[in-house]
């Protein structure tokens, strides 16, 4: 078969030119797990980013580990809004281009993503530069700790354009189908990170001890190295889509195939972010123990997010050439396929934690009452794992499909719930960290069903 066939359109008769693809033309369910592995893989070793940099950042004392907490969560958002949100968008606009046969749509759609990405990041950078201490002082940031986050965040996000552009070149990597190079990419450059910023920030061998100076210098060359290969491989390394960087006007309805599903996605994390800082605030008020169990449980559900997001953005292009090619029914099972693999999986470990839950909790504590709480809050969000992978999963492949509304609307809905449920019940006599866990569960299941009900009843076509 040639690179190119013609079909025809089922509306107008005419004939379109699709690209013969694998992700057009295999198995559903095996290519798309052949997708998600190098993915998973990639956002375990970037989450392990976290958890190495929590380590040494430790040794450098208390005050530079909580400034280091406060600065995190914006660290988060960027990463999710550059990579999983506008990411999404780019993808999605790439491959149903490429689906639809038209490679020098998607050579000029590439481009203009990455002007978005510049922008985006530019302005991120600027609004945290600007408001950064002001937002850490509304996370509790004070006196000394609130000194170090500041000066924290301004060194990492003065380079948030380079984590933009990185995610974003991933993303167009990603578009055209291909998971493997944009996952080592994400892969060395993590493990680039852990070395670069532990060596900087404790002055290992011949290097200087910059503290927390280094630890975001080092985020900032990883970043700058993985712009680097992508751009390299993007140019010189691929064929299925060629970059015009000669002659091409930028226009808004280019922009507009990205931006109207990329940008209205980016509020999906950002309703991630407040639903996690919601309930921390209020959890915090029934003591430490409490807060610290919470705690606990809540990073498990941290490293569940790769699995979820490795096999939804897996989804996006298979998706994406199927809406292209005019593909809409194998699409829809794509959606599926993306959203059955993420429960199945992500209720596994959550029946497991119901179980045995000291497997987890009795790795960061050996305080009783800490594990205790630990331990219920497991048994009771880990049946809601389940619908949260669904949820996160099917938003991806609604990415794809260029339809991101309706999941948009279940995860505000899950918002609301936290937020409404958890702070009528901290207003009541008898509010406990039981009833809270139960709200937690209660948003992962209004996310989960309620995306899947926005996808079943959303037109495609």
């Amino acid at each position: 078969m040639s690179a190119v066939v013609q079909a025809a359109e089922a509306s107008g008769g005419r004939a379109a030119p699709v690209v013969a693809s694998p992700l057009l033309q295999g198995r559903i369910l095996p290519t798309l797990l052949k997708l998600s592995v190098p993915n998973v893989l990639a956002m375990v070793m970037a989450m392990l980013v976290g958890v190495a940099e929590t380590y040494y950042v430790g040794q450098l004392g208390l005050v530079p580990l909580a400034s280091m907490a406060l600065v995190f969560p914006f660290a988060m958002l960027t990463q999710m809004m550059s990579n999983g949100a506008m990411g999404g968008g780019v993808s999605s606009a790439i491959s149903r281009a490429l689906g639809a046969g038209d490679q020098a749509r998607a050579g000029t759609l590439a481009l203009h993503a990455m002007v978005i990405g510049l922008g985006a990041g530019l302005l991120y950078s600027a609004l945290l530069v600007w408001l950064g201490p002001l937002f850490f002082a509304w996370l509790g940031g004070r006196g000394e700790v609130l000194a170090v986050a500041s000066h924290y965040g301004h060194v990492l996000f003065s380079g948030a354009m380079l984590v933009w552009l990185c995610n974003t070149l991933a993303s167009v990597v990603r578009g055209t189908g291909n998971m493997r190079v944009p996952s080592a990419v994400v892969f060395v450059t993590a493990a680039l990170q852990i070395m670069v910023g532990g060596a900087l920030g404790l002055g290992l061998g011949p290097f200087p001890r910059w503290g927390m100076t280094g630890v975001a210098i080092g985020n900032l060359l990883a970043m700058g190295a993985g712009v680097l290969v992508l751009l390299a491989y993007l140019q010189w390394g691929q064929q299925r889509l060629r970059l015009p960087w000669r002659g091409v006007q930028l226009s808004w309805p280019m922009f507009r195939d990205i931006l109207r599903v990329g940008a209205l996605a980016c509020l999906s994390p950002l309703q991630s972010v407040l639903t996690a800082l919601v309930m921390t605030g209020l959890v915090a008020r029934l003591g430490p123990q409490a807060l610290a169990g919470y705690g606990i449980g809540q990073r498990l559900e941290f490293l569940l997010i790769p699995i979820a997001f490795g096999v939804g953005v897996a989804s996006v292009p298979m998706v994406g050439m199927a809406m292209g090619a005019g593909q809409v029914p194998r699409a829809r099972k794509v959606a599926w396929a993306a959203g059955g693999v993420a429960a199945i999986t992500l209720a596994g470990i959550g029946a497991v934690v119901v179980l045995w839950p000291r497997l987890w909790s009795g790795i960061f504590t050996t305080d009783a009452q800490v594990l205790a709480h630990a331990d219920l809050y497991l048994r009771i969000a880990g049946p809601g794992f389940a619908f949260f992978g669904m949820g996160l999963a099917l938003y991806f492949a609604a990415l794809g499909s260029g339809r991101i509304l309706g999941p948009i609307v279940a995860g505000t809905a899950r918002l609301v719930v936290v937020v409404g449920l958890g702070a009528w019940l901290t207003q009541q006599a008898g509010a406990t960290a039981q009833s809270l866990f139960w709200v937690v569960t209660a948003g992962m299941l209004v996310y989960g069903l309620g995306t899947a009900w926005a996808v079943w009843r959303t037109r495609w076509d």
